[in-house]
């Protein structure tokens, strides 16, 4: 589906914020619910992002893991757009190491990235969507929170963090009318491991192909689970993990 053939109006007057946006997932999901009457804050530590500026849309250049990156893209969709419906925790990283070759300084990496970015952008959106006594939080995982294999001890062990993380906070969220659910993504083709291969998203492609649906996501698949996690349709979804992985999660490792 063409992100540009949707009709606009399923999030006017509502506000983003999307981490991750230059590329990939969330560059897709900032389309997308831009395109459906959303205003949103789009976050990502590439300078790159600044070329998605237009009305509706504030590029932000941060890196997530920083505490102050939360503080300053809420304050930002407030400044710019007047409030916060919506929060799309999608920046991540990972590090394709053995345990045994890992070095520490990688290990914090993924988890300052992967969990302490979604803890900050968290608080800060809680604190800003309590008064308004609504809202939703969309983290994204992978197929990785429940699913394993050598190499990715790192990134499995953040994305399992994460999915807890997300019942937890949506327990704590939900008494205050906000939502908060996580979507599993499978491989997606995206830019995500082009510092370990001379072509990310064909890598993904070929990744892809192992899962029972025979090939690898577009982001525009993964952003519209995202955008209905994130839309009063999910409104008895209540930390959920929403697997779009193509069947990838419930067959063994290839």
């Amino acid at each position: 589906m063409n992100i540009a053939s949707i009709p606009a109006g399923e999030f006017d007057g509502k506000v983003a914020i999307v981490t991750g946006a230059a590329s990939g997932i969330g560059r897709a999901t900032v389309e997308l619910l831009h395109a459906r009457g959303a205003s949103v804050v789009a976050e990502d530590r590439d300078p790159e992002v600044r070329a998605m500026a237009r009305p509706g849309v504030f590029p932000l250049v941060a890196d997530v893991a920083e505490d102050g990156a939360a503080r300053q893209a809420v304050a930002a969709a407030i400044e710019q757009f007047g409030r916060l419906d919506v929060l799309v925790n999608n920046a991540g990283i990972i590090i394709n190491k053995l345990v045994v070759d890992m070095t520490v300084e990688e290990w914090d990496r993924i988890f300052a990235v992967n969990i302490r970015g979604v803890f900050l952008h968290s608080r800060e959106a809680l604190r800003a969507m309590i008064p308004n006594g609504r809202g939703a939080i969309v983290n994204v995982g992978s197929y990785a929170c429940f699913q394993t294999f050598p190499s990715i001890a790192a990134y499995a062990a953040s994305k399992g963090a994460l999915a807890q993380f997300t019942r937890t906070l949506a327990v704590e969220a939900i008494g205050h009318g906000i939502r908060v659910n996580a979507v599993g993504s499978g491989d997606t083709v995206t830019n995500i491991l082009n510092h370990i291969h001379e072509d990310g998203p064909s890598a993904l492609a070929a990744y892809g192909k192992n899962a029972p649906i025979g090939r690898a996501a577009q982001p525009e698949e993964i952003a519209r689970v995202i955008a209905f996690l994130a839309s009063e349709e999910a409104s008895f979804m209540v930390g959920s993990i929403t697997m779009a992985d193509g069947g990838k999660s419930i067959v063994l490792p290839s």
